[in-house]
């Protein structure tokens, strides 16, 4: 996965004891790259029915160094006492918060092709802060279409549509040469994340982040070293 977005992050955050107060610190990007993978470990121990975990486990389980997990961590407070380790729930609790997705974000589709059924069927989103709530197209054929629980709408409603309903993060699941169209349309209309699909790197202004998900880029990056 890669980013267009600035090697840092400032996140608003509230300390765990200083909820009444808001710091602006700023965190390299690298490490709140690496906060999702922690919670999603955090989340099969919850599902495990464990209580207590330490970084110890967090890396053997994570291939990430203990060191390095409680280094990304001290970004944010302390979570942990030294000989009793984490308590898994309270942690990936503040995780969440630290993240934003302790509340439903929703999301635009844009694309009704292939890659975009399986998105807008995929059901990893719910319950972890994500829900598609519009998908668009610019094929007449498919506008009007039912499409999982929606309705494929027509890409020229889209830019209304998104400010309408104040949503702020879109996935481009068109083909490349539609994306950069789409991309200017999704910043005009106030998106301020985007998730692509295509294979194309989008120009879009400072202020607005873009990840890339490139299968091909990726096993061509792996049989190199076949």
């Amino acid at each position: 996965m890669y980013t267009t977005s600035q090697k840092s992050h400032k996140l608003n955050f509230v300390h765990k004891k200083e909820r009444h107060s808001m710091s602006i610190i700023t965190i390299p990007d690298i490490v709140v790259g690496r906060l999702p993978i922690y919670l999603r470990a955090l989340n099969f121990l919850v599902a495990e029915g464990r209580e207590i975990t330490s970084s110890q486990e967090l890396g053997d389980r994570l291939g990430i160094s203990s060191a390095q997990i409680r280094k990304d961590l001290s970004h944010f407070g302390e979570f942990g006492k030294q000989g009793t380790g984490y308590d898994i729930s309270f942690l990936r609790d503040q995780l969440q918060r630290i993240l934003q997705v302790d509340r439903i974000w929703d999301v635009v589709l844009i694309g009704a092709g292939d890659l975009g059924h399986a998105l807008a069927h995929y059901g990893g989103f719910s319950g972890r802060g994500f829900r598609i709530a519009a998908v668009f197209d610019s094929d007449p054929d498919k506008v009007g279409q039912p499409l999982a629980n929606l309705v494929i709408q027509d890409s020229q409603d889209l830019v209304d549509v998104v400010r309408q309903q104040a949503i702020y993060v879109a996935l481009i699941a068109t083909p490349a040469s539609g994306a950069q169209p789409v991309a200017d349309a999704l910043v005009s209309a106030g998106i301020r994340a985007i998730l692509n699909y295509a294979p194309i790197t989008l120009t879009v202004p400072h202020g607005v982040r873009v990840q890339y998900i490139d299968p091909v880029a990726h096993l061509q990056r792996m049989t190199f070293y076949l």
